[in-house]
């Protein structure tokens, strides 16, 4: 599966985006989904992630009550609602797919997903 990441862009703190992760190939609702981020001198850390299922859903600390994953299968898309975005939000957004999971499992360490996106940058300013 080929994924591409978009929405990303500069917004004020405590406005919003939506990351959109568009898939091609495979059937999406073969994959579990995730988002992982990176900011400049850090390592990748997990943001959130969905089951193939979407019934399952999971947040890293810092995006709970703000980010909200979702997915539209029939559209072979998955979305990330960042709201309240704050300048510590700052980083390039990555969204990475897995097919190594169970249908109601949502992955949530970069070693369990083996596909990619090229990632999106997000740029919070204060």
């Amino acid at each position: 599966v080929q994924l591409q990441a978009s929405g990303g862009g500069l917004v004020q703190a405590g406005g919003s985006l939506r990351l959109s992760c568009a898939a091609s190939g495979r059937t999406y609702d073969s994959y579990g989904t995730g988002w992982f981020r990176q900011a400049p001198g850090k390592e990748r850390e997990f943001v959130a992630s969905i089951s193939r299922s979407g019934s399952v859903t999971r947040y890293a600390d810092s995006g709970k009550g703000r980010f909200t994953i979702s997915r539209d299968n029939a559209k072979n898309t998955v979305y990330l609602q960042m709201n309240s975005l704050k300048p510590e939000d700052t980083a390039v957004y990555y969204c990475a797919a897995t097919g190594g999971v169970g249908y109601y499992v949502a992955a949530r360490t970069s070693r369990e997903y083996g596909y990619w996106g090229q990632g999106t940058q997000v740029t919070v300013s204060s």
